[in-house]
């Protein structure tokens, strides 16, 4: 299995296992059961989505797409603030 993506929250690792298999690419998220043992594990590095070695470079092509992180800058972000389909702006 190639890892393809270092999650910080489970969502993040769903999400993104989610929009891959949208695109056809199989995956899976490696490290979920060890969430219940975060009070005698690193609660950090534990979460990975990971796809077949033969899906790898498909799959990493998709993620960079991917808007992962709430408030991650992006080099090819909008510079204006986004909106809801109202209208009004997030608080």
């Amino acid at each position: 299995m190639d890892v393809v993506y270092r999650a910080a929250h489970l969502f993040d690792a769903h999400l993104v296992r989610m929009a891959l298999e949208q695109a056809g690419i199989p995956a899976f998220v490696l490290g979920e059961a060890l969430l219940g043992g975060v009070g005698e594990l690193p609660a950090c590095g534990l979460l990975a989505v990971a796809v077949p070695p033969s899906c790898g470079d498909a799959a990493r092509t998709l993620v960079e797409t991917l808007p992962l992180v709430a408030g991650e800058a992006r080099a090819d972000a909008p510079a204006e603030p986004a909106t809801w389909p109202d209208g009004a702006q997030p608080a």
